[in-house]
């Protein structure tokens, strides 16, 4: 769940990378028999112009993402040709993410569900055989980080009191170490406070809503992440154990005068990656709420000795929610949404 996965930006971009590497290579070798064989250097010659389209266009065609003379080295199967069999398939595929681990080593390890797909990954589809488990489908709300600049984040924390490492090498008042995207930026004396400012911010857009935050408490760190290929989700935010979305809310998006967008800008809906899902408590359902908001405690109800002459003990540790669930079966895919009755058996 907490692993990056790679989009068509990224790998186009690496793929470029080597081939304009390449160029400049031909250009370099290009000179150098010039100066050697006192030539005049002709600038038409030396940049080969075909050699970044061909390397791109023959690696979309093949799907061997890499140089054509380092056969072995290169991915194969990262470009595909698009399912047509039905709509269904179409967006299927379209949301398929490959694990690169060898298909022959029948490891168990990789394939199986892990905690932290949920909500990210569907449980159910994948294909059998082979490749069970190691290619996934994201769930139908999932989406992936595009990844953004990470200055602003650390030139706001620099505002708000972070403490460069040469500064406190010897002081002896706790602190949390703040990393951003895993690197150490310093040391913070009130992280409560600045997790607590950094996502109010976030949810008013002027930070990128794709940040995440996470405050690890025991181990004293705070970590941010801007990068690019984390799965998020979104969730609506609650506050006060009451969601912040609203019936008006609803009638707008219904009247289509309301965007998704302006949803997550108007700080109602958050993305939430599977790093910081870990620090925050998402109620499944809405009367979830209430029941909170009541204390009421639905489990202690179900018990089988239930007495209706005792009064109800208000219980002191009612949840705190922070999140709600958009709807439970989100965590399913494409496909596995349109099957009927998913929960039942024949």
């Amino acid at each position: 769940g907490k692993k990056r996965l790679d989009l068509a930006g990224p790998l186009l971009a690496n793929l470029f990378r080597m081939l304009f590497r390449k160029l400049t290579k031909d250009v370099y070798r290009y000179l150098q028999k010039c100066v050697e064989t006192h030539k005049e250097f002709n600038l038409s010659l030396a940049v080969k112009h075909n050699t970044i389209t061909n390397g791109l266009k023959y690696s979309l065609a093949t799907g061997n993402w890499g140089d054509q003379k380092k056969m072995m080295s290169a991915k194969a199967g990262v470009s595909q040709v698009l399912n047509r069999y039905t709509y269904a398939s179409t967006l299927s595929h379209l949301r398929r993410c490959n694990t690169p681990l060898g298909r022959e080593g029948k490891i168990a390890k990789p394939r199986q569900l892990h905690n932290t797909h949920w909500g990210m990954v569907c449980p159910a589809e994948t294909p059998e055989g082979q490749a069970c488990g190691l290619v996934k489908n994201l769930s139908l709300m999932s989406c992936i980080s595009v990844g953004s600049q990470s200055a602003p984040v650390i030139e706001f924390l620099e505002e708000w009191g972070l403490e460069s490492l040469e500064e406190n090498a010897h002081s002896s008042t706790p602190c949390t170490k703040v990393f951003v995207n895993g690197v150490w930026m310093g040391v913070h004396r009130d992280p409560a406070n600045l997790v607590k400012t950094i996502k109010k911010l976030r949810r008013k857009d002027d930070i990128s809503p794709e940040v995440s935050v996470v405050r690890d408490i025991r181990e004293r760190e705070l970590r941010l992440y801007t990068d690019a290929g984390r799965v998020c989700r979104p969730l609506f935010i609650v506050e006060n154990q009451q969601l912040l979305i609203t019936k008006k809310h609803i009638n707008q998006l219904s009247e289509k005068t309301l965007k998704w967008d302006e949803l997550i800008k108007g700080g109602v809906v958050e993305l939430l990656d599977a790093e910081e899902e870990e620090t925050v408590m998402i109620c499944m359902t809405p009367e979830d709420l209430d029941n909170s908001r009541n204390g009421i405690d639905p489990a202690a109800q179900l018990e089988a000795d239930f007495d209706p002459s005792i009064r109800l003990k208000t219980a002191p540790t009612a949840h705190t929610w922070t999140h709600c669930e958009i709807h439970p079966s989100m965590i399913l895919g494409v496909c596995a949404s349109i099957i009927p009755f998913p929960d039942h058996n024949q």
